[in-house]
């Protein structure tokens, strides 16, 4: 049920309850209405809910550019030789 369906269940049955004056012995309207809009807001909330779940999920396509912070420091010449550190910092979750 969608929220159009739930919408025209909510207006139903408040034509039922409100606004029908008639009596069949055997079939409260009044309680016919009240339960078709009962079963509209139900109807209604559900259907919010799903959407909401659905709105937050996140597809991608573009591949997910890593993200690299690399620091170069000199130190000092050790037997006749340059040595060059770095280091990576890896944001979690991320994979190589």
């Amino acid at each position: 049920m969608g929220i159009g369906g739930s919408i025209f269940l909510i207006a139903l049955g408040a034509i039922f309850a409100f606004a029908v004056e008639a009596d069949l012995g055997w079939l409260n309207l009044a309680v016919v209405g009240w339960v078709l809009m009962l079963a509209g807001v139900a109807g209604l909330l559900v259907t919010l809910y799903f959407w909401n779940n659905r709105r937050r999920t996140v597809v991608t396509t573009a591949p997910v550019r890593e993200e690299r912070v690399v620091a170069d420091r000199v130190v000092p010449v050790q037997d006749d030789r340059v040595v060059q550190e770095y280091r990576e910092v890896r944001r979690p979750g991320r994979t190589v």
